[in-house]
């Protein structure tokens, strides 16, 4: 091979290796979920794993409040129709920074706690329990449903600056991807690790 072919090969493969430097961890990953059936009625626990950017770090420590979403949606396909939604749940889970007491509060359905370290209070937000996603009433029990359950950062909350940036920074958009499973009312618990 000559030297020219050796040198166009070496270059090749530098420019390939900067496009497929390795992704940063941050973001939201589904760690596991359950669908608890008590009485007629399902209730929704999941863990989330959610690892923020430095810029987002520095943000909520500056006393940006930061609001998390948790979507559960239930769906039926249909081959004559649209498909059926008979539910879509929300929750929002707000995360701030106290400068004076120095920890950080986590609010969400009444509930509020405190944490020391912003991993700590990750991992709050990332726990979802006891959430009442299904009304025994909205599901026919002889059905197929297909569930989708994920968490993202609601950008529409931020103050208007910050949302002019979120939208031209990568790095704000924090969101877990769509976990879709099938769900059947009539099946006992459901879980997932």
């Amino acid at each position: 091979m000559s030297q020219r072919i050796k040198q166009f090969i070496f270059l090749g493969l530098m420019v390939l290796g900067i496009f497929t430097t390795p992704v940063s961890a941050e973001g939201i990953k589904i760690k596991s979920f359950e669908l608890e059936r008590i009485d007629s009625d399902w209730f929704l626990n999941a863990a989330f794993q959610i690892e923020l950017s430095p810029g987002l770090e520095d943000a909520v420590q500056k006393g940006v409040v930061l609001y998390f979403q948790t979507d559960f949606d239930l769906s039926r396909s249909r081959w004559y129709w649209f498909d059926e939604k008979p539910l879509l749940a929300h929750r929002q889970t707000r995360l701030s920074y106290q400068p004076l007491t120095q920890q950080y509060r986590i609010a969400s359905e009444g509930f509020t706690f405190s944490a020391k370290s912003l991993s700590e209070a990750l991992q709050a937000v990332g726990s979802v329990g006891g959430w009442r996603v299904i009304d025994g009433g909205q599901v026919d029990a002889s059905k197929t449903y297909t569930a989708g359950l994920r968490m993202n950062l609601d950008l529409s909350k931020l103050p208007k600056p910050f949302q002019v940036n979120a939208l031209n920074n990568r790095d704000w958009n924090v969101s877990s991807d769509w976990l879709y499973f099938p769900f059947s009312p009539s099946g006992s618990n459901f879980i997932k690790r």
